[in-house]
């Protein structure tokens, strides 16, 4: 176990490093920098002062340098300064980080409740009226854009109360903070819903069918041992991947759901750094969504073991 979590480990950071090479290279290909786009805006453009300032960011250097100089700060905790706020990117970062954690972890919560145990009961009812009611919702779920229902649901506050639900950046209490995240968190998580909803059903009915199950019957359990301690449980590894890449997604892709409710959160704050080719920003967040996309993986392959006996991680 010891060995295998080494080699993880190594693998992760590997991973990383790739990752930090693409991003900050990938960065440098797109035409123009922040000096481009400041100059343009301005309207003109003189040859020394776009110099200095180059000089002054230190994009004037050879690639290799400005990686070096990026990642050897980035590993001693020194993030650089934005080109924009000319604040520390750390101090930007931060604010930003607890708001779309809440927001991707209610909505995560949100599809875990809802999806698995109407996913089961789906399966257990197959071929009902209530289990074709469910697939169609689940259906929905999939097909309904999140930028369109966040539309929707604004659209149905203004004219129900006659207003839109405001951003609440430093709710006083959980009811207050519940209230701020909890629509935007339902309109992105009605599709992560309808996607856990439905591979529980197809996972479920696969497990429903095996002889343990008959055998489970046979001997007089109760349905509801036999659904949920006998099938979720064999069921449950499907579900459980699921859950880790969606929680991995909803880090970094809530950009539409952020603009649309106007939260500050990281993913709308990266789309604006890419704007202005804020580099040490975007280098940053492309980081730290990488580093969360790492670990999600990493604890759904350790939630196998825990869910099932017979996986065993070795040498």
């Amino acid at each position: 176990m010891f060995a295998y979590l080494v080699r993880r480990l190594f693998l992760m950071l590997v991973t990383l490093f790739g990752i930090s090479v693409v991003i900050f290279f990938l960065l440098r290909i797109v035409p123009g920098n922040i000096v481009d786009i400041l100059f343009a805006a301005a309207g003109y453009v003189d040859p020394a002062d776009k110099a200095n300032l180059e000089k002054e960011l230190g994009i004037d250097q050879p690639l290799i340098v400005q990686y070096w100089h990026w990642i050897s700060g980035f590993l001693r905790g020194d993030f650089g300064y934005s080109y924009v706020s000319e604040k520390p990117a750390l101090q930007e970062i931060l604010p930003r980080i607890p708001i779309t954690a809440r927001l991707a972890g209610l909505a995560l919560l949100f599809s875990a409740s809802i999806g698995i145990p109407l996913g089961v009961i789906s399966a257990v009812k197959q071929g009902t009226r209530l289990d074709y009611a469910l697939r169609v919702v689940s259906l929905s779920g999939l097909s309904l854009p999140s930028f369109w229902l966040g539309l929707l649901i604004l659209t149905a506050s203004v004219a129900m109360f006659g207003q839109m639900p405001i951003f609440n950046p430093n709710p006083q209490t959980w009811l207050e903070a519940f209230a701020t995240y909890a629509v935007p968190a339902a309109a992105v998580g009605f599709r992560s819903a309808a996607l856990t909803m439905r591979i529980t059903r197809s996972s479920m009915l696969e497990v429903l069918r095996q002889d343990y199950i008959r055998t489970a019957r046979a001997k007089g359990a109760s349905d509801a041992a036999v659904n949920y301690h006998h099938a979720l449980k064999n069921a449950i590894l499907p579900v459980i991947t699921v859950i880790g890449i969606e929680a991995a997604f909803l880090i970094g892709g809530l950009i539409v759901t952020e603009t649309v409710f106007n939260i500050p959160g990281v993913a709308r704050f990266l789309v604006e750094a890419i704007r202005w080719r804020d580099y040490p920003i975007v280098q940053n967040l492309v980081m730290f969504i990488a580093v969360v996309v790492v670990f999600a993986n990493f604890t759904v392959d350790m939630l196998y073991a825990v869910f099932d006996p017979r996986i065993r991680y070795t040498d």
